[in-house]
């Protein structure tokens, strides 16, 4: 993924069939979230990748940002959530400190209202995973504020332990 720019010369993800776009999170129906970062050269839950994020008055405007993958769909494209450095502390951010996706060091938050649906051909590179730890974290506010819960993880996942965290964790709210 490293240095790829898509066929009009811009940000991969930015234009045409790999846009990235964003969506209502209440709107997706079952969303398995699971933690199975492959470094791989694709985006996989757990994995922070940079694509292209519109702009939140969806004006055309928008810039090259992280945004942590969550769930994987049918169709094979994935779910993410935009990550931020400006810090937040309402109820729709869930900080996640900070980590190699952002070269100065800072603490960062998920933005839990801000959900896009990515095409693997529209993300500039993978950056890295996220411990399982903090994906517990950012899956459990999913949980509670969309009703999103552990589904069908692929066997990675479930060979490591991973989903039985998962489903413990679910299990008791």
């Amino acid at each position: 993924m490293s240095g790829r720019i898509d066929d009009q010369g811009g940000s991969p993800g930015r234009y045409g069939a790999s846009a990235t776009v964003e969506i209502d999170p209440r709107s997706v129906g079952r969303v398995g979230v699971a933690y199975n970062p492959v470094t791989d050269g694709d985006a996989d839950p757990g994995e922070i990748v940079w694509t292209w994020v519109p702009y939140e008055e969806n004006d055309g405007r928008g810039k090259d940002r992280p945004v942590l993958v969550v769930a994987t769909e049918p169709r094979g494209t994935v779910l993410a959530m935009q990550l931020t450095s400006k810090p937040h502390d309402d109820q729709y951010d869930v900080g996640i400190g900070s980590g190699a996706w952002d070269s100065a060091g800072r603490p960062s938050w998920v933005r839990l209202e801000r959900v896009f649906r990515l095409h693997q051909d529209g993300m500039r590179r993978e950056a890295v995973a996220l411990d399982a730890a903090r994906f517990a974290l950012v899956a459990a506010a999913l949980q509670k504020r969309f009703g999103w819960r552990a589904g069908d993880a692929p066997a990675v996942a479930r060979r490591s332990g991973v989903m039985g965290v998962f489903r413990r964790l679910f299990r008791s709210r």
